[in-house]
């Protein structure tokens, strides 16, 4: 299209071609601001790949103060879990266990002197044995579970 096609075509939609030097004039603009913003694009990339973003930081940083981790560590200490230590298991009808009185025995799945579960939150994390300190039944554990055994339980 010839100039003069393009301002009658503008002409009849209401518009007006802009002059020649203007249009030079903000071609030149464009050009600076597409410099400009590659120059900080430039210099944003290269920050962010000097260091890592600090959304979660390394708790084995060279830089963290010896005593940052613990002070990190005492937020969660206080936060209670449920612990749960497993004799066994057992699965019986409702009939039988409305038949269930004082000094009925229920049989279990696991048998005697069987390391019994430790489950923290529902989640297995030992085995153990019962013992009895002062008239009260606790539990010496024996084996502990390592995060690795647990995925490959969770996969099972």
């Amino acid at each position: 299209m010839a100039d003069d096609e393009l301002s009658d075509a503008l002409a009849s939609m209401g518009m007006e071609a802009a002059p020649a030097t203007e249009e030079a004039i903000s071609e030149d603009d464009w050009a600076a601001a597409m410099a400009e913003q590659a120059s900080v694009d430039k210099a944003t990339e290269a920050a962010s790949a000097a260091r890592p973003a600090d959304i979660f930081p390394s708790f084995n940083s060279p830089g963290a103060a010896p005593g940052s981790i613990m002070n990190e560590l005492d937020m969660i200490l206080d936060i209670p879990v449920q612990m749960t230590v497993e004799l066994g298991r057992t699965k019986i009808t409702i009939k039988n266990l409305l038949q269930l009185a004082h000094g009925s025995v229920v049989e279990l799945d696991a048998m005697a002197g069987e390391p019994m579960n430790v489950l923290v939150n529902g989640t297995l994390i030992a085995q153990g044995e019962v013992v009895v300190v002062n008239d009260k039944f606790g539990i010496r554990l024996t084996d502990i579970i390592t995060p690795s055994e647990r995925m490959r339980k969770l996969g099972r």
